[in-house]
């Protein structure tokens, strides 16, 4: 039986009253994580809570993103002007917004299992309904907190002359909430499920593509076209060069591709992209670091450092706009194929992505068509390109362009021989370059994604997170498509037995979320010639106190110890695999901030981890942020380490301000700073005329009050300093 049509509305307001007609006053809204979410259609149905106290709204959802405010005049003067260039009109979510001023009203809930990271600390309501679970299990436990609204941001397009929406950003969890919708309404229970059409959503196809059937209510008139957040790039320093740059040579050639958003995933990129493009000065860069002689061994056993010849397939949870600059820059360029035997032969080289005889041959040999072809062996030939479009099956016989028609028998040598002559495409055909569950990243990235054409698009399949994350269900194609892979992730801190803190705090504050952390790293204990990696910087700051990220305990892990693996800090790489206790400890010594060496040391000898004899060698007793700045300073005047290597929305202006801003606050936060650097600002006298563009950006270049004329001595003195002026 058809599926009946869904029902058009041009009002999102209109679209509330369905909502409520249809399931109730007790409504359950699920809505994508990060920027997937139909922000005017979230907000009129909250507001029409807000408005209804007899309604009840829970709102499941993870990655609430929100436009930048600034917590201070100052910093409100400087992302003023940013946030209405690069947000435009993104419609912030206004339970958001009353979640920070604590007006949520008591019969509104919202319940993330992933937060933006540090978003919600200390923020006790989102803490308390904080859904922990795996990123594989959303939509499982989102079905189990009673969803019976799924609403989802969408684009439109005719393709090959049928209308078909795609999910764009986010098919990961919808795809896996469709079927079990669906189970939930065969079982006599309403759920509705809305499409919000937007034309700024970048259309994706393959796995995101659905018809508009699987919807019941559509949202489309322009007014609701917006804007999609982006994430705008952050600036890279040293530390995060010197960790993307280790995590590089461990990239093996011809091999899988899982990293993450923000300034590590940029600082890999940027590497990869040197390793591909200025190999000999790469290699230079590395001799410097003396990189190959500390791990020379594990880079051939693992990585490599020359160009990447095959190239390398990215298989993550997270599209980020560093896999469009691997694309853009020949990397991202090893394929993969949705068909076992296929994927084999390609791996062992029996075949290429060329089409010719010796193909076909080999596909007769190794039993993966047969002789005799059938319609199924003939539409997997036309879907692959190893048969051209001109070939079709008719009655058992092979159809070739308007005037070729031979038995479907390659065992007849007239029907080889047409095949052959007539038949066989140019390269293989439905290639993918990248899998992925979700994106977010700077408005360059969207548009770069909507102006892609159509072929290269094909090449990008956004589909389910059980399909990325996840190893099981379809092993043996898993297995062959990500071989050598790398699962790249951050985590906050590493105790000296090899578990990972990456989403908490021991206190039971929630940071982030689990998300797909745990699987990929346990993926790579499974998949044969993976590697996990996780990267953190050595040590934090909050204050004038410093804090080491390699602790002895501590209350809470995300990563058990048993799934230890490879572990990056600014200062090296500790091997952790198939590792005593003993040596796991003594290689996290060796890239651990030296001031805090003793103690660790000390502590793993008293619970007699260490013996009471060992000493850390003297080569990593010099592990310190000054010795980290002298040995960079060069690459950088060079322009080896640029701020932002994969582009920004900030102006030049900006990037500046924003610097003598960070060292502002910085000076201003701690008592030893704080009369020293007002007593210097009072020395200014008027302020200089390269400074002028620079107060004009904050409005202050014409300062009203002692008030702001005080913070135009400051700024100017900071942009003195600083040398900008």
């Amino acid at each position: 039986m058809p599926q009946p049509s869904p029902l058009y509305l041009q009002d999102v307001e209109r679209c509330v009253e369905e909502i409520i007609a249809r399931v109730g006053p007790q409504i359950v809204l699920g809505i994508p994580l990060g920027i997937g979410k139909p922000n005017p259609l979230v907000n009129a149905l909250y507001q029409r809570a807000k408005a209804d106290p007899r309604l009840r709204l829970k709102i499941l959802t993870a990655i609430t993103v929100e436009t930048p405010k600034g917590s201070s005049d100052l910093e409100k003067r400087f992302l003023g002007p940013f946030v209405e260039r690069v947000f435009g009109n993104y419609p912030d979510l206004d339970y958001a917004v009353d979640l920070r001023t604590d007006r949520l009203p008591p019969n509104v809930e919202v319940a993330e299992f992933f937060f933006k990271p540090g978003g919600y600390l200390n923020v006790p309501m989102q803490q308390q309904n904080y859904i922990s679970t795996n990123y594989t299990h959303a939509a499982r436990d989102l079905m189990e907190n009673g969803i019976n609204v799924l609403a989802q941001q969408v684009a439109a397009r005719e393709v090959d002359g049928e209308h078909w929406f795609s999910l764009g950003s986010n098919p990961d969890v919808t795809l896996d909430l469709l079927p079990l919708i669906a189970e939930t309404r065969r079982q006599g229970r309403a759920v509705v499920t809305i499409a919000e059409v937007n034309r700024e959503m970048p259309f994706m196809y393959n796995d995101a593509m659905v018809r508009p059937v699987d919807f019941d209510l559509v949202v489309d008139h322009p007014r609701y076209d917006f804007r999609q957040f982006g994430a705008p790039n952050m600036p890279v320093d040293n530390a995060d060069y010197l960790l993307g740059l280790q995590a590089s040579v461990l990239i093996r050639d011809g091999g899988t591709l899982q990293i993450g958003i923000g300034c590590l995933g940029d600082a890999i990129v940027h590497f990869c992209r040197m390793r591909q493009q200025q190999n000999a000065r790469y290699q230079q860069l590395l001799a410097d670091l003396r990189i190959p002689e500390r791990y020379g061994e594990l880079i051939g056993r693992i990585g490599g450092t020359g160009p990447f010849e095959q190239g390398l397939y990215g298989s993550s949870e997270m599209f980020v706009n560093g896999f469009l600059s691997l694309y853009q820059d020949g990397i991202l360029k090893r394929k993969v194929y949705d068909s076992i035997p296929l994927q084999r032969l390609l791996n062992e080289g029996a075949i290429t992505e060329i089409v010719d005889e010796r193909m076909l041959r080999t596909l007769l040999e190794q039993g993966v068509i047969a002789a005799r072809l059938t319609e199924v062996d003939v539409g997997f030939l036309r879907r692959f390109g190893i048969f051209s479009d001109r070939v079709g099956y008719e009655a058992g016989d092979l159809v070739i362009g308007a005037g070729v028609r031979v038995p479907a028998d390659l065992n007849c040598s007239a029907s080889y021989a047409a095949v052959i002559a007539h038949g066989l495409g140019d390269h293989l055909k439905s290639g993918i370059l990248m899998h992925g569950g979700f994106f977010m990243g700077p408005q360059s990235f969207y548009e770069a994604l909507r102006t892609l054409p159509e072929a290269e698009s094909r090449q990008i399949c956004m589909t389910t997170v059980k399909k990325v994350n996840h190893l099981y269900g379809n092993e043996e194609l898993a297995i062959l498509q990500r071989r050598d892979a790398r699962f790249i992730n951050t985590t906050i801190m590493v105790t000296l037995l090899g578990a990972a803190v990456s989403d908490g705090l021991e206190n039971g504050q929630v940071i982030s979320g689990v998300g797909g952390q745990y699987n990929f790293v346990s993926m790579a204990h499974e998949l044969p010639g993976a590697r996990s990696i996780l990267m953190l910087r050595s040590t934090r700051e909050s204050g004038l106190s410093v804090s080491s990220n390699i602790v002895w305990n501590y209350g809470h892990i995300t990563i058990p110890r048993h799934l230890r693996d490879i572990v990056i800090t600014e200062y090296g790489i500790a091997d952790l695999r198939g590792r005593s206790d003993k040596e796991v400890m003594t290689a996290l010594l060796n890239i651990a901030d030296s001031r805090f060496q003793p103690e660790l040391l000390e502590k793993a000898k008293r619970g007699g981890k260490i013996p009471p004899d060992y000493q850390i060698p003297p080569q990593h007793l010099h592990n310190t942020p000054g010795r980290i700045k002298a040995r960079l300073a060069p690459y950088q005047q060079q322009g080896l380490l640029p701020d932002f290597p994969l582009g920004t929305d900030f102006t030049e202006e900006e990037i500046i301000l924003g610097r003598v801003l960070k060292g502002l606050k910085q000076r201003l936060a701690t008592k030893g700073d704080l009369m020293k650097t007002i007593v210097k600002a009072m020395t200014v006298g008027a302020a200089p005329e390269p400074a002028r563009r620079y107060l004009a950006r904050l409005q202050l270049d014409q300062p009203s009050g002692q008030r702001e004329k005080m913070i135009q001595k400051l700024i100017v003195s900071e942009l003195i300093a600083g040398g900008y002026v």
